[in-house]
């Protein structure tokens, strides 16, 4: 079963907001390329740091509004939320190592 928790644009915020862990969204969409590559990684993350970090997934296509709010113009695109608010941004997609590396120093 998968830890990664659907986002859409009517439960972002209060999501986000009820969250007292870090949260890391993945900005991404059935038809990306790049998206279906690093999907498995960033499962693979939430799985292994569910004591520490929850991790939602948003399709762009389906969320335009989130998707508009926060610039995202390439994807994927990974954000990492503290207390709601952004506090790293990660375009494309990376290596599992590189990705752990990028959470680390916010972790």
């Amino acid at each position: 079963m998968s830890r990664e928790i659907t986002l859409s644009d009517a439960d972002f915020d209060k999501i986000l907001s009820e969250s007292a862990l870090p949260v890391l969204v993945d900005f991404w969409a059935p038809w990306c390329g790049p998206c279906r590559y690093i999907g498995p990684i960033v499962a693979q993350i939430a799985e292994e740091k569910a004591a520490i970090l929850s991790v939602g997934k948003l399709n762009v296509d389906d969320n335009p509004a989130v998707s508009q709010r926060y610039g995202i113009t390439g994807i994927p695109t990974l954000i990492l939320f503290k207390g709601g608010r952004p506090v790293e941004r990660i375009v494309g997609a990376l290596s599992k190592e590189a990705l752990e590396q990028q959470l680390a120093k916010h972790l």
